[in-house]
């Protein structure tokens, strides 16, 4: 583990102390089967506001703390322990790494103090198919006027039911699968042609599929100059990735621990199952690769913070890293635990769907190994 701070020790003990009492799984089995369209309830949200998470990226005259990408990762893998549910990442990480990025002095003025007081929830629409790639982006934006008018779909927007606002990355000149011509815009949830529909998903997540139907923006909606928005696009999903890195730890780390905890207490031909030489060494591979993990997602948010020239190839590693031990470790929750593992009532399987949905965000694995080998020259 990285070395923290005072401040980013104190932040994780209340994070770990807080997601256990006031979210814990059982709160989102409950979620889940009520199914609300928001897919989180509004008190955990308002707890989070509350307690200043919003603000840990969001620069100090906008209202925010400016505590860097690792204390908001530490924050992040313990909501991912518990699975907890809420617009945190997609608004207060994403959205506002994609204003701080991106956006102009006017759009920071205006919105970094509402993602930070929580009164609007922002969202990255980036997708367009069932796999990640950003430079297929073909939903159109034309110019007409004095603004632009955008056309097409987005699918599985992070929160998209309960988004106020989504930054639309869209295609201004060029065709689908060049990397000049892209634009990033803001789109209120509200203005005319824009519709969204609730996706169901394994994880029982916010996910939601968004229609443009030629909805019309000013020329005020545009972050940054028209057709070069593909190098800034890169860094804010560099970020995301990395943040899906933490919570893919804790998710993980969770699993570990779950694992860990049956196989001292199961007892099977009168001894704990933990002390059969097969299931040791299994424990002792997955402990090794979990710490391989650590290291390649928290070193990402430090490049990150450190601003590094790394920044990209380090994402990239952690999220293949990370993601290839969640993965193994999501499946080692079930056989370990056998048949109680494939039970609903048991907690195992909702950790291996919510890592099924994360692993393929922003990029599965095998789209981090190929970018990495590019980015190092092969």
């Amino acid at each position: 583990m990285a070395a923290l701070t005072e401040e980013q020790t104190l932040i994780k003990d209340q994070a770990a102390s807080w997601a256990s009492a006031e979210t814990p799984v059982a709160k989102f089995r409950a979620m889940r089967n009520e199914g609300p369209e928001q897919a989180f309830a509004q008190p955990t949200w308002s707890a989070m506001v509350d307690m200043g998470w919003t603000g840990i990226l969001v620069p100090e005259e906008y209202g925010g703390s400016d505590l860097g990408y690792l204390t908001f990762g530490i924050v992040l893998e313990e909501l991912g322990k518990q699975l907890t549910a809420s617009p945190l990442f997609a608004s207060a990480y994403v959205g506002a790494s994609a204003l701080v990025l991106a956006g102009t002095d006017a759009h920071k003025s205006e919105y970094l103090p509402k993602i930070v007081d929580g009164s609007a929830i922002f969202t990255l629409a980036i997708d367009e198919g069932p796999r990640h790639t950003p430079l297929r982006t073909a939903l159109k934006a034309e110019a007409k006027g004095d603004g632009y008018v955008l056309s097409g779909s987005k699918t599985l927007v992070l929160e998209g039911m309960a988004a106020t606002h989504f930054i639309v990355a869209a295609r201004s000149s060029g065709k689908a699968g060049d990397a000049a011509g892209l634009s990033l815009f803001i789109v209120p949830a509200e203005t005319a042609g824009l519709s969204r529909t609730q996706m169901k998903t394994m994880d029982s997540r916010g996910y939601a599929e968004v229609q443009f139907e030629s909805v019309e923006v000013p020329s005020s909606a545009l972050m940054g100059p028209a057709d070069q928005a593909g190098e800034v696009l890169d860094e804010i999903l560099d970020r995301a990735r990395a943040g899906l890195g933490a919570e893919m730890l804790g998710v993980g780390a969770q699993a570990f621990a779950m694992t860990l905890d049956y196989l001292k207490t199961r007892k099977q031909f009168g001894a704990v199952i933990g002390s059969f030489q097969a299931l040791g060494h299994r424990a002792a591979e997955l402990f090794a690769a979990m710490e391989l993990a650590r290291s390649c997602g928290e070193a990402a948010l430090q490049e990150i913070d450190s601003q590094s020239n790394s920044v990209a190839k380090a994402c990239s590693l952690s999220k293949a890293k990370v993601g290839d031990f969640m993965h193994e470790m999501s499946n080692q929750l079930i056989q370990i635990h056998g048949g109680i593992g494939m039970t609903d009532e048991f907690d195992a399987g909702l950790y291996l769907k919510r890592a099924r949905l994360l692993e393929g965000l922003y990029g599965n694995p095998a789209y981090h190994r190929d970018r990495y080998a590019r980015l190092l020259g092969f």
